[in-house]
């Protein structure tokens, strides 16, 4: 009994027990309208379909019917690569666009195969394809990537993808990118057995030239010169010609009928005996669907967290990318539900794994796409394509299907010039980029990828092992004269328009997408944005209403009920004292903040750092990022400069460019009685 009276009494004061019973009785209450938020937010087309403008209508058809005409030879291309029958990229293309439209948070993404998916799939294909079907095989390491993308989506884990830097990423695509062309070679050279691997690839490639099909080599070389043309006429003149505009986006088609055409005029006759070889696509439309083989399952599982990864991070950044370009919000962890759901259920129809596809993406972006409702007009091209068009497609030669291949991933290799600026901003990040690109090209993208990711993990471990400190001598500033000094850094009395923020800890690539979003998040809960053509009245800005909804929230959060009273914001003081560690990734992102706080605020507003140390200032400078010393802004200012000021105080009261350089700006009318004081400090450990 005396023990019973301990263990309560120890209950009742311990004060960990006291606060899991708080925070559970809480989450308690707040489980039901929770749960109900929860669902709502997994189908965003329920916020927008409401508010869809009809005349958006024919954006979005236009939109449609290009990126399914795009998606035919992409698929069949994706489909090559990962080295299954290319009927089946098409079969992998048809849902995802159907399924985005109801949980996508873009209006610009598009979705299906992609050459990196291809690519991480056809190596397992490679080992097993004796013991099961390259079809199998696919669909079972898509069914994986279904399952890991719904674990991570559905319970918000997404942060957990930020471990891969971008300079990892970068190397890794490059590599992924050399070594998808080195693939291609032997079917745009019309060679027989040229193996997998980077070094025998490019032993076999040059053994066999004497071997190589004339007829072939004509196929490709003229289509890749085809390809090209036209991509360089469309960036000439696609603005001032819409005939030429066309032809650009649709070029892979357009070579597509083209060679198709060719190869059937001269091989119709010949039987099995053609010219050169072609692709022979065999489809009767969709098969039956099919749960994957569960031991085949087992086989590939570790397999398949690679590309998950790799394909994660892709598509996020993808969406990341052209929400901030078009001026709405996405949501990551969403974004990875949708790609566990599609590839999830796409796997039962024979598929290989899809993911977002940079150049579609870009391409429905141009076709100023209005919502994810476009997903439906490509579902319906790729339907029509699988049950009309597979007898026409049979005659595709290879290495048409190569060029296709070729002129889409070589953008994706990364300049020389991308990994000097790594070497010149941090050496870790240099490693890391390098340790992707050569481990991925001569051992394998998996173990390259997990390489470059362990060796982050490490140096971060090592850095707060090794961590540096500063000491203090009769000489220098005693801690009590600085702490005196720091705690007046503030001045008492600031303007509405402006906030500070301070970074407690090292700014680098695990929390640099954390920080900024919500410095972002922030500065759009307390202050009122610049009338322009981006921001107008927030209800009618675009088709997405992720960003009003989570403003919303925020806002009910803070207690601001009129945001008729919120004050504009024309500073921002970002306060650097506390970091001594700073990367490429996070420069990056703090490029990203400048951008997406000016469409916000204005052009006009100014960005001010403070108390950079000189080991960050150095990564600045070395990264290419203007940064100037402070003082009273001058007409003869660089227009994109950050000014460096040495406390909060000096950034704050030091002079206004808008005093210098005049600047019309029409804004919203703000109020004086703004219950939030225009200051905070942003505490990094806790976002």
């Amino acid at each position: 009994m005396n023990y019973f009276n301990r263990a309560v009494n120890s209950v009742k004061t311990d004060y960990t027990w006291n606060r899991v019973i708080r925070l559970s009785a809480k989450g308690a209450r707040a489980l039901p309208s929770a749960s109900v938020q929860y669902g709502i937010d997994k189908f965003p087309i329920i916020g927008w379909l409401p508010r869809y403008n009809p005349r958006w209508l024919i954006n979005d058809v236009i939109a449609g019917l290009t990126i399914g005409l795009m998606l035919i030879p992409q698929g069949l291309s994706y489909a090559k690569i990962a080295t299954i029958p290319v009927e089946y990229g098409l079969m992998s293309s048809w849902l995802p666009a159907g399924i985005y439209a109801f949980m996508g948070t873009t209006k610009d993404l598009s979705t299906g195969p992609t050459s990196l998916i291809g690519l991480l799939t056809s190596h397992a294909v490679d080992d097993l394809k004796h013991e099961y079907t390259p079809s199998e095989i696919a669909s079972a390491m898509a069914l994986l990537m279904g399952v890991y993308g719904m674990a991570i989506g559905f319970l918000k884990l997404g942060f957990l993808l930020e471990f891969v830097s971008l300079p990892i990423l970068s190397g890794f695509i490059s590599a992924v990118a050399i070594t998808i062309i080195l693939n291609q070679m032997g079917s745009l050279l019309g060679e027989p057995n040229v193996r997998s691997g980077t070094a025998l690839s490019i032993h076999d490639i040059f053994g066999q030239l004497p071997q190589a099909n004339g007829y072939a080599c004509a196929i490709g070389f003229t289509g890749i010169l085809f390809l090209t043309i036209l991509e360089q006429a469309g960036k000439r003149w696609s603005n001032k010609y819409k005939t030429v505009w066309l032809l650009s986006i649709t070029r892979a088609f357009l070579a597509l009928l083209l060679y198709t055409g060719i190869s059937y005029a001269v091989n119709k006759s010949r039987g099995s005996h053609t010219l050169f070889d072609i692709v022979k696509v065999k489809s009767k439309g969709l098969e039956h669907p099919r749960f994957p083989n569960t031991t085949l399952i087992g086989k590939v599982a570790s397999r398949s967290i690679a590309l998950f990864i790799g394909a994660a991070v892709e598509h996020t950044g993808i969406a990341r990318a052209f929400a901030v370009r078009n001026n709405y919000t996405t949501d990551q962890s969403q974004e990875l539900a949708y790609m566990g759901i599609t590839n999830f259920f796409n796997a039962f129809f024979h598929s290989m794994g899809v993911g977002g596809a940079m150049s579609r993406t870009a391409v429905n972006s141009a076709c100023k796409v209005k919502s994810p409702l476009s997903g439906f007009v490509t579902m319906a091209v790729v339907l029509v394509c699988i049950y009309e068009l597979a007898g026409t497609l049979y005659w595709i030669p290879k290495a048409t299907l190569s060029a296709i291949i070729i002129t889409a991933v070589w953008p994706l290799i990364y300049s020389p010039r991308s990994f000097y600026i790594y070497w010149k901003t941090s050496l870790a990040d240099f490693i890391s980029s390098m340790l992707a690109l050569w481990v991925s090209l001569f051992v394998s993208n998996e173990v390259g990828l997990a390489t470059a990711v362990g060796f982050n993990i490490v140096y971060c471990m090592m850095r707060q092992t090794f961590a540096r400190v500063s000491t203090v001598s009769s000489k220098s500033q005693s801690e009590l004269e600085k702490m005196i000094n720091d705690s007046r850094d503030i001045p008492s009395n600031l303007s509405d328009d402006v906030r500070i923020f301070r970074f407690n800890d090292s700014f680098f690539f695990p929390n640099s997408y954390a920080v900024k979003t919500a410095i972002l998040d922030t500065i759009r809960t307390y202050h009122a944005p610049a009338y322009s053509t981006l921001n107008g009245a927030e209800a009618e800005r675009n088709w997405s209403v992720v960003a009003e909804k989570r403003l919303a929230r925020l806002r009910k959060q803070a207690k601001i009920h009129d945001i008729n009273d919120l004050p504009p914001i024309r500073l921002l003081v970002l306060d650097f004292v506390k970091v001594n560690h700073f990367d490429y990734t996070a420069l990056r992102h703090l490029r990203d903040l400048v951008i997406e706080f000016k469409k916000y605020a204005g052009n006009d507003v100014e960005v001010r750092f403070v108390g950079l140390t000189e080991y960050v200032r150095e990564r600045f400078v070395r990264g290419e990022f203007p940064v100037a010393d402070g003082g009273a802004p001058s007409i003869d200012d660089e227009k994109d400069a950050i000014k460096l000021y040495p406390n909060v105080a000096s950034a704050v009261q030091a002079p206004r460019r808008s005093d210098a350089v005049p600047v019309e700006v029409v804004m919203p009318k703000a109020s004086n009685d703004s219950d939030e004081k225009a200051v905070s400090y942003a505490h990094t450990e806790n976002v």
